[in-house]
């Protein structure tokens, strides 16, 4: 059976940059360079955008890590789709900030380049956005995953704690409270707030939520589980839509502004508009 086109050219341009322990950082001009010299030791660094074709065409290979440019994201944010591709093969992938780095220019990708986004995988090695390209490569080369599986991959953290316990939590989903967190800990998450969400959050009982509005969707279905949660005496509040991403709750208590609350979050002193991360320290200190 003959070579496939991607396997047809064998000596694309590339450049290794830093090797260590037999493990290389590689940079090259394009996705369609990447080839079967570059193996699971290598990370791969191509000034491509990494949608979903690039992606395949880095994947097909199976390197270690990749890193390349996020053609300022674009429509559908089709610039960094295929972060999610690799994620699904377990490739840790980043993508660098557009206004950093030239298209097309491998070098300029290493040397200059912010990171913009990063995929789970990545993220668990260290790899965060701000970081210079350079250092984020030297991490995906010298770090082990630990986890590859397909499944959810469960973040959380505690952002701030008072001396009598209550807390605020950041997490991806509802879904994802512990028995621990109910009547105690302002939960900041990022799934919707509608009918289904709002079971989940009657279930969690926590002290304080704070979720995504969905975009508000038909009828403002996005954010109907205020209501509910208003009825049983729960106070929450909903992340603006157009500010933070949905299913991405670090990114909304940084970034997110509150586009809607229920009447036991305005009590303590939420407000439309205000950063998120101060509307969950209100819901926190607040109703004691």
């Amino acid at each position: 059976m003959g070579e496939t086109l991607l396997e047809r050219e064998k000596d694309h341009p590339q450049e290794v940059v830093a090797e260590r322990d037999g493990r290389r950082i590689i940079i090259m001009d394009s996705a369609r360079w990447v080839d079967g010299r570059n193996t699971d030791r290598d990370v791969v660094l191509p000034a491509s955008y990494i949608g979903v074709l690039p992606a395949r065409m880095c994947a097909i290979h199976r390197p270690r890590g990749v890193i390349g440019h996020d053609a300022c994201i674009g429509k559908d944010g089709a610039g960094i789709a295929g972060l999610w591709y690799l994620e699904a093969l377990g490739i840790p992938a980043a993508t660098a900030d557009g206004m950093t780095v030239e298209m097309g220019n491998g070098r300029d990708l290493y040397d200059n380049g912010l990171i913009s986004h990063v995929n789970y995988h990545a993220e668990s090695l260290g790899v965060a956005v701000g970081m210079p390209v350079r250092e984020a490569a030297e991490l995906l080369r010298d770090k082990e995953l630990t986890d590859t599986a397909v499944g959810n991959k469960i973040r959380r953290e505690i952002v701030e704690e008072l001396a009598d316990g209550r807390r605020i939590v950041v997490t991806d989903s509802i879904v994802w409270a512990l028995p621990e967190d109910a009547g105690r800990s302002v939960m900041v998450t990022a799934g919707h707030t509608g009918r289904s969400g709002a079971k989940f959050l009657l279930e969690a009982d926590p002290w304080a939520f704070i979720c995504h509005d969905g975009g508000m969707s038909k009828n403002e279905s996005g954010i109907v589980g205020l209501r509910t949660a208003e009825d049983a005496g729960l106070a929450g509040a909903c992340i603006d839509g157009r500010t933070a991403p949905i299913g991405d709750a670090f990114r909304g208590y940084h970034e997110g502004l509150i586009s809607a609350c229920n009447g036991p979050a305005r009590d303590r002193g939420v407000t439309i508009g205000m950063p998120v991360a101060e509307a969950a320290h209100r819901l926190l200190i607040g109703g004691r």
